[in-house]
């Protein structure tokens, strides 16, 4: 490549702008579709094949699952809709350059790197679990420890993380859109491939086919959700199941680090299209995932344990199974990777978002070589949040309780201070008190956030009182909000845009009906496999699993025609290019 193509591809990627510093304009907020598409894509991902197996390996019941996962997961939309979106849609900023006003530099510099590395071992993991599909057409066993044991494997995880780490670099829009038209049909695998398993059970309970809810609730609490471990031990609870669907995510939304996306946000009630993920994804797909990998283990005569994301989808869906499992992979590493590139861009002033991600991207796809994460997830999801939860507080406690109660906001910023020890001290202290408390065993890790949270609040209100957050301090501008500069765009007179020919409107609406034909046809194969019953059973998938393939090809061909069109042809709604 010569010096002018070098600097011809630089320069267009310094062009995919995401306002890393600065508040996001007016003219770039989104609608709540993206939000929508982001937040479903996002979480009816690659995880849920890995958490929904995971309830059933540990001895949930269906009670704690069906009713469980119902409060928690509102807990978390409530979380993400009153206290993340809020801040993020009065500043516009992320969380990172947001902090740094609140707690300084060196708050922001531990905070911007722990959160990263945090983030790259998510999505490295999600990178790992698209890895388990695409490595079943090669023959490459299960990766079930924490080390890799083949190297075709790392050769498949360094290929998916290259399309991963790419589309993180183009930025939010682009992940947002992959996310719009990868969503509905992955639902819909999730839920097909419960369907097309149901016969499975109805198999070990001595049925030809699961006729009503009470012959389901019957063998799913003989077949799929025990209430027991495998060892016979005591499963998990009601309450932890509750716990666990709040604290999924809990760094993004109580940890304030969706912050990122929520910026971009018209109104902050757009927290409320979190639902989309945390009932079709959280709620849904994690049931869905369960059945899929206990008829699965059933069928096969295996340990849970034994058993990958990839080969739960391709015992239930087939060759569609692994595009399903590396599109799910995908959807949820994307964002994940996009969030730890604007982390890590607070330490690296200078650097453009693009480079920032694209090392990242490196970082996480070796990460991703070595699958220790896939086989703790549920402990990574609860010490996640809770490491990163005490820096949401602080923030809550300086955005909406300073002013309440007579402190100056910001007042770290305006004393022009690098360190802010009561940050500091209170995140320290926090962790510390919830590390004691798992380590005697108070409390279980699913349950140690809540007193974290206060404790942090408490704390860093006294502390900041004693160091000076009391005083009258001069304004800081080295940071602004969105309050502190207009972001809005300025008013140009638009030119008259000849009109679109009719064929355009033709294509567009011809490529959604292609799209919802699709989707209706991959929705229908599952069901006509239950409807055939357990004696036809193996005759039916086999079926199944030649045929699907086609819609689903059609759907992403229509699908992403359409997104493309249906974009074009609206002007004003781009971040980025």
């Amino acid at each position: 490549m010569s010096n002018e193509e070098h600097a011809g591809v630089v320069s267009a990627l310094d062009k995919l702008y995401e306002f890393d510093r600065e508040p996001v304009s007016d003219e770039k907020l989104q609608p709540g579709k993206r939000f929508a598409g982001l937040f479903a894509g996002e979480h009816v991902a690659g995880t849920e094949f890995v958490i929904g197996a995971l309830f059933v390996s540990w001895g949930a019941s269906p009670f704690d699952v069906f009713v469980g996962l119902v409060i928690g997961n509102l807990l978390a939309v409530l979380t993400w809709t009153f206290l993340c979106a809020p801040i993020a849609t009065q500043t516009r900023l992320t969380l990172y350059w947001y902090l740094r006003k609140i707690a300084g530099p060196a708050t922001t510099a531990v905070y911007n790197v722990l959160n990263a590395v945090l983030f790259c071992i998510l999505a490295g993991c999600m990178i790992t679990v698209s890895a388990s599909a695409v490595r079943i057409p090669f023959n490459i066993p299960p990766q079930t420890n924490w080390y890799p044991e083949s190297a075709g494997f790392v050769l498949v995880v360094l290929i998916v993380g290259t399309v991963v780490t790419t589309l993180a670099i183009l930025g939010f829009k682009r992940v947002a859109q992959f996310g719009s038209v990868c969503s509905p049909w992955m639902f819909l695998m999730f839920m097909g491939g419960a369907v097309a398993m149901l016969p499975v059970l109805a198999m070990q309970a001595g049925l030809e086919s699961i006729s009503n809810w009470s012959q389901f609730w019957e063998i799913a609490h003989a077949f799929v959700w025990t209430g027991s471990t495998p060892e016979g031990d005591p499963g998990l609870s009601f309450w932890h199941i509750t716990a666990f669907a709040w604290i999924c995510n809990l760094a993004m939304h109580g940890g304030l680090s969706d912050m990122a996306l929520f910026r971009y946000a018209k109104h902050w009630s757009y927290g409320l299209y979190s639902a989309f993920g945390m009932f079709f994804g959280h709620y849904l797909a994690w049931i869905f995932a369960g059945i899929m990998g206990a008829a699965t283990a059933r069928l096969l005569q295996v340990s849970m344990f034994d058993l990958d994301a990839g080969g739960v989808a391709w015992q239930a869906l087939g060759v569609t199974g692994i595009i399903a499992v590396v599109i799910a992979g995908w959807t949820t590493s994307n964002p994940t990777l996009y969030r730890a590139g604007l982390a890590f861009q607070g330490v690296t002033p200078g650097w453009p978002r693009w480079l920032v991600t694209l090392f990242t991207g490196v970082a996480t796809t070796i990460i991703a070589c070595f699958p220790f994460v896939f086989t703790r997830l549920l402990d990574f999801v609860g010490l996640y949040g809770l490491l990163l939860v005490p820096v949401g507080a602080i923030v809550f406690v300086e955005h909406w309780i300073f002013p309440r109660i007579g402190f100056t906001r910001y007042w770290v910023s305006r004393k022009k201070l690098f360190v802010s020890w009561p940050a500091l001290l209170s995140w320290g202290i926090s962790i510390a008190v919830a590390l004691l408390l798992q380590q005697t065993g108070t409390l279980h890790l699913f349950f140690l956030f809540i007193p974290v949270w206060f404790l942090t609040a408490i704390l860093y209100t006294i502390l900041a009182a004693l160091c000076g957050a009391r005083e009258q301090l001069p304004e800081d501008d080295d940071i602004k909000t969105a309050g502190m500069v207009d972001t809005s765009a300025p008013t140009e007179a638009k030119e008259a845009t000849p009109e679109q020919p009719r064929q355009a409107d033709i294509v567009l609406w011809s490529a959604r009906a292609v799209a919802i034909v699709s989707l209706l046809v991959c929705l229908l194969l599952p069901f006509w496999v239950y409807m055939q019953g357990a004696g036809a059973y193996e005759t039916s998938i086999t079926v199944m699993h030649k045929i699907l393939i086609w819609p689903t090809l059609a759907y992403f061909l229509s699908g992403t025609v359409w997104a493309i069109r249906r974009d074009r042809q609206k002007s004003g709604d781009a971040i980025g290019t």
